[in-house]
């Protein structure tokens, strides 16, 4: 598991992420926000922003236990390959 240790907004839809082994980079989560479900919310920005990094479990979570698996955010950040259980 790679685990966010921090997450800080940049503009728009985007977040600079940063992993506890070192790795970091940007993501945009732009296309989140036309998903169905929890992911609606992202429809409102400030609701987005308005984001907590969980220690407990290592990744990024919003009002009304909405969070995204820290292992699907850096496999597109870091550019590696997906496992086969992610895909």
């Amino acid at each position: 598991m790679h685990d966010i240790i921090e997450a800080k907004y940049i503009e728009n839809y985007k977040l600079h992420i940063y992993f506890k082994n070192g790795v970091d980079g940007v993501f945009d989560f732009e296309d989140y926000k036309y998903r169905d479900g929890l992911f609606s919310n992202f429809k409102d920005l400030n609701y987005f922003k308005d984001f907590k990094i969980n220690k407990d479990i290592g990744t990024i979570c919003w009002h009304g236990d909405l969070d995204i698996a820290p292992d699907t955010l850096y496999y597109k950040i870091s550019n590696e390959p997906l496992p086969e259980w992610i895909e």
